[in-house]
């Protein structure tokens, strides 16, 4: 049976992604023309067609998309794994809000592909503890994600 692809996010998926959480977004390196996976927690559905993440202005994956936009998106959810893939952008160089210099990247989704293997489903979602101080933690994500939903 062949996965299920769509052109867009699926309402379930757009409402995983309208506040933080782990994701993966895999970028061609610009150095070695390799694949180059990230973990990143500053995801936002703008809307059906596309994503917004937020990096360092320092990440690799500022220069890797820079140099060639193709780019996908991992989203475990829905008891399944997305891939969301298209073109991205830096849409802002440097967030506006929020404390630490930060680049939002925007993706234009070309498709949206359930890549989890046959007979099977995700019992468990990934979660992840932030590991410096919770009250300074609580504060940044919620700048960061504001300033996303402003952009």
């Amino acid at each position: 049976m062949a996965n299920q692809v769509e052109p867009g996010l699926i309402p379930v998926l757009f409402e995983e992604l309208q506040s933080e959480r782990f994701v993966t977004v895999s970028t061609v390196d610009h150095d070695t023309g390799g694949p180059n996976v990230n973990a990143v927690s500053w995801v936002l559905a703008k809307d059906e067609e596309t994503v917004l993440f937020s990096v360092n202005q320092k990440s690799k994956i500022v220069e890797n998309i820079k140099n060639n936009p193709l780019t996908v998106v991992n989203l475990i959810a829905n008891e399944s794994t997305y891939a969301i893939s298209g073109k991205a952008e830096v849409e802002q160089s440097l967030l506006e809000g929020v404390p630490l210099k930060l680049t939002l990247i925007k993706l234009s989704i070309q498709e949206v592909r359930d890549v989890m293997f046959y007979g099977s489903k995700i019992s468990t979602v990934p979660s992840y503890e932030k590991t410096y101080d919770k009250a300074a933690a609580d504060r940044l994500d919620r700048q960061v994600i504001e300033a996303m939903k402003k952009a």
